[in-house]
Order: C-alpha cells, then structure tokens, then sequence
C-alpha cells in the first residue's frame, strides 16, 4: 500500500527483543477490553465479514477464560479475536523466529510449503537434513489436515491462498499448537511425521538460535547453515536474482520477455519507472512476441507506483493483445500487487496465469498500530478500503484464466508450471470474462447455447479457480431485485443444475421460488438445504425462512 507497510507485516517478521510477557489476569482483561472498545468507536468499518454480535461474543468468551489461561494462551486467543474480520492487512502478528520475542515463543527449524500433491518440508537447518523433501503426514501426533484447522483461526485468512501462504508456517509454533488444541501442552519440541521414497519416518525438531530470518517470499535458501529441496545446480526464472526486487530477461528462442517484481517498491539500483522504460523499449526495439510480468512472489508495497507498469502495458500495443500479454499470479500476490493485477485486468489484455492471488479484490488495506496497555502487543488495524472493481465483481481473489499449480516434484527439479503453460499456450484462452460472454448470451436470448457453454465453462480446468457459482448466485439476486422473476429462476436453477452438492445455490433457488409465490417449490428447495447442509449456515437459514414460510401459510 501507500506507505509500503505490507513487506514488514508479513507472519514471519522479526520483531525486536523483549522478554516474555507475564502478566496477572486482570492486565490481560484490561487489554482485552481496550482492544474491543478502540475496535467498535473507531474501526467500526472493518465488521464486514463478521458481526460485531459474534466479535463481541469471542472476546466475552475470551475474557471468561483468561484467569485459566497461560499467557501464551492469551496471546493466541488476542490475534484469533483479531483473525475475525478476515483482512490479510488486520491482525496481531505472532511468530518465533526471534529467539529473543516479546512472546517468549520459539519457531521450529524448517520450513512448509503446500504443493499441489501436499505439504513437504521445503527446507531446514542442516542439522535435520533428512527431513528436508519430505511430504508432512503429522505435526506433534496430529494428522496435517487437523493440524491446520486447529492453527486457522489464527490466521488472518483473506483467503485460501493468504492461508497457504503465511499461515503453514504457525505448524512449526509449539505455543500456538498448545492453545490452539493441537497438543495437549507447550512442546519444546515439535515431532513430525514424515514420507519420503515410500518411506516413513519421525524427525523430532528443538527450537535454535537464529541470528538471521531464514525464510524469504515463503522459502528457505540454500547457504550454509540451511538446506533447500530444489536442485540448486540451476535456478528457474522466478528465483533468479532475489536480491533484485525487479529485473528482465529475454528469451530469444521464444521472443518473450520475462519480467519478476517481488514488490512494488523501487529498488536501490534502479527506480521503477526507469525501470520499465528500459523494458518497453527493449519490446519495442526488438523480436518480442509476448511480455511475461511475474508477480507470484510480490506481497505489495507502494500502489501508486503501479502507473509505470499498467500505463506502459497500454502504450506498447505491439504487447497489448490477446494471447501476447501474460501475467504470473501466486498465493504471495497480496495489497498493492493486488492493486495492480486489477488494474492490468481492467486495462489491459492481460491473461492471468498460475495460482490465484492471496487478497480479495476489494480489501481493507493500510492499518494503524494499535499497541495494547498493558502488555504492549500490537494489533494492526486497517482504516482503507480499496475498491478497484465494482462491488458486484468483488471476490475472494483474482482468480487465473489458465490455472497452473506447482507439485513437489516440479519445485524440486525446477519445472515452473506457470511459465510452461505460457510458452505452450495455443489459444486455450478465448474468454477473458466468462460471466460478461454468458450475459451477452442471455442478454441476445440464445438460452440453449447459453447453458451448454456455462456447463463447458464451469468444467473447464483452465478457470477452475473461477467462481461460477458465486457469481451466478449473484447474478440471479440481481435479476430478482429487479423483479425479473422468470430470469431469476432461470439462474438459480442453472445454479444448481452446475452445481447440485451446493447447498447456498439451493438456498438461492427456494428464496427464488418463495418470493416467486411457488410455495411448493420452496418449501422441496428449503428441505434439501436441511438435509444437505443439518448444522451449517444454509441449513439454519433453510429452517429460519421454511418456519416463516410455514407460519403465513397456517401450517
């Protein structure tokens, strides 16, 4: 964002030394309090992902438990109330890399990184070298997929890809693994369970004395003391050159120019604008067939130095068409890299390639400081809201037009996925926005190509980061707001058809029909939400509007 606050927010950063915090349970009580008195007189705006009736209730529930509690419970329980409103900017930021942290919590010497076949340990300190590429099974006894569970609630998760991104690395904390009920108390050590070559082993980790952060945009690097998974004989585009925080290659058997920013910042060497004059000139002087920009690794920083990039894009049109313009997005592309990969979307011709990013569209962003009384523990607080896009195109994340995930093997052995999709690319891509194709559809009447070319959409693997079904559901809303009733169950009943084990899409379709006047309907639809969904979200509201409807009728 503006004041380039982001890079240093990040779960892993090193925070100075204090000693461990040790305080009576009234001083916690009161720091609590602070916290939810400064949240709901001035930050009222960020209770858009939750309520402030089920923020309130986390924070009494909190404040109930605290006598019972260590102080390292507190703390958790202090950035889990934050992780409520589910802004990667907003949220206390816990780790224990810095053996010296005012949290007195230690990290444990590896690294996890979720690969598309699973979790391995990407790298780790050289004295538990056997565990470095093998695949997780366990944390401490607990199956992986509980393990993450239990961290979640943590984790400030914007989305998914936030999650994979910042939060893995809370499974090598032995204090939050104890207050979040994944041990049964504080480990000074973390066990676990390993597979590598089909075989099966435990490798117990102890906290070490770090003098150095290890990790860097989520991975270890080879040096003397830390050991890596991938094949460091070579290094792929995407990890050249980290010391750059932007730089370009040309590859002349391709006739592509390969661009990587890892922020949006200007690098010592070089500023950005001058930056990305060189490059557009060097397109426009030379056989240049396509631009590759590279953001997978940028995690935000200054958004109005975006100009450069998006308003180059735009001049060169020798780059600015289909099939000739494609951008790299991963779980790291966060805040102002988040800005601009909109702006190139709303722009540009750009095709989007890779994972989807770790920030909504629309985002709080830049925060304030918020230091508690009595323990000093900052929590970051967003105060600006970043709208790049209407708000009925809003989502969890920008999502790719040509999907391209990375296995363990591929990282390994340095294949990058991303950029053989790109130097392979064919034409797949025909549609930049699936939803403005299908609306035209609709719009010109043809429904029967209409529902053959959603249902070839919505199973194509190329957009299976794309959300059909939200943005259908949106779409039918929109139609029944403005009294289009056939339109509108039309929709939702493509919905469902595309997606019948969704219980929201359900939901959608017997409000449709309740407010349509087919009580019959509504009520099948309401009972097939309860039956799907017993003890979620759909199936209470299914009951809610199924009791109201039943009580007008007389039932």
């Amino acid at each position: 964002m503006r004041r380039a606050i982001l890079i240093y927010l990040c779960f892993f950063t090193v925070v100075p030394a204090f000693s461990q915090i040790d305080l009576p349970p009234e001083a916690w009580r009161e720091d609590l309090r602070y916290l939810q008195r400064t949240v709901h007189d001035d930050y009222p705006f960020l209770f858009k992902k939750v309520t402030p009736e089920a923020f309130d209730a986390a924070v009494e529930k909190l404040y109930q438990g605290i006598p019972n509690l260590q102080d390292h419970e507190v703390v958790v329980g202090l950035a889990r109330i934050v992780a409520l409103f589910g802004y990667g900017h907003t949220g206390i930021r816990i780790n224990g890399w810095d053996p010296d942290n005012r949290y007195g919590f230690r990290q444990m010497p590896f690294n996890l990184y979720w690969f598309s076949d699973g979790i391995y340990v990407q790298g780790a300190h050289r004295d538990y070298a056997e565990a470095v590429g093998a695949r997780v099974t366990h944390v401490a006894g607990v199956p992986v997929d509980e393990a993450l569970q239990a961290i979640r609630p943590v984790v400030s998760v914007e989305n998914e890809q936030f999650f994979r991104a910042h939060g893995i690395g809370l499974l090598g904390n032995p204090a939050v693994l104890h207050a979040q009920g994944a041990t049964e108390e504080w480990q000074e050590e973390i066990t676990l369970s390993l597979e590598k070559d089909e075989i099966a082993f435990d490798v117990s980790f102890g906290p070490g004395d770090f003098t150095t952060h290890p990790v860097r945009y989520s991975l270890v690097h080879e040096d003397g003391q830390w050991i890596d998974a991938r094949d460091n004989s070579t290094t792929p585009l995407w990890l050249r050159h980290l010391d750059r925080i932007y730089y370009y290659e040309y590859l002349p058997d391709a006739k592509t120019v390969y661009v990587r920013q890892s922020q949006v910042q200007d690098d010592s060497t070089q500023l950005m604008p001058d930056f990305y004059a060189e490059v557009f000139q060097f397109i426009e002087d030379n056989e240049v067939d396509r631009l590759v920009l590279d953001v997978r690794l940028n995690g935000g920083g200054n958004n109005y130095k975006n100009k450069a990039v998006v308003t180059g894009i735009i001049r060169t049109e020798k780059i600015d068409q289909p099939g000739k313009f494609f951008v790299i997005l991963g779980r790291r592309t966060f805040s102002a890299a988040q800005n601009l990969v909109n702006e190139l979307s709303n722009y540009t011709n750009a095709i989007f390639v890779g994972e989807p990013t770790a920030e909504n569209i629309n985002f709080y962003g830049d925060n304030r400081r918020v230091e508690l009384p009595n323990s000093g523990i900052p929590a970051y607080l967003s105060f600006a809201w970043w709208q790049d896009k209407p708000e009925w195109e809003n989502d969890d994340w920008l999502a790719p037009h040509l999907a391209a995930e990375m296995s363990f093997a591929d990282y390994r052995d340095n294949v990058d996925p991303s950029m053989e999709a790109i130097l392979d690319y064919g034409g797949e891509i025909a549609i930049l926005d699936p939803m403005a194709y299908l609306t035209e559809l609709f719009e010109a009447g043809k429904i029967e190509e209409l529902t053959i070319e959603a249902r070839r959409l919505a199973e194509d693997p190329h957009y299976r980061y794309y959300s059909f079904e939200r943005k259908f559901d949106r779409a039918g809303y929109s139609l029944l707001g403005q009294g289009q009733m056939d339109a509108a169950l039309f929709v939702f009943s493509l919905n469902t058809d595309l997606f019948p084990d969704s219980s929201n899409a359900w939901l959608s379709l017997a409000d449709a029909y309740r407010k349509a006047g087919n009580a019959e309907k509504a009520v099948s639809c309401y009972e097939k939400v309860i039956t799907m969904d017993p003890a979620g979200v759909a199936g209470e509201k299914a009951r809610s509007k199924l009791s109201e409807l039943r009580s007008k009728s007389g039932e």
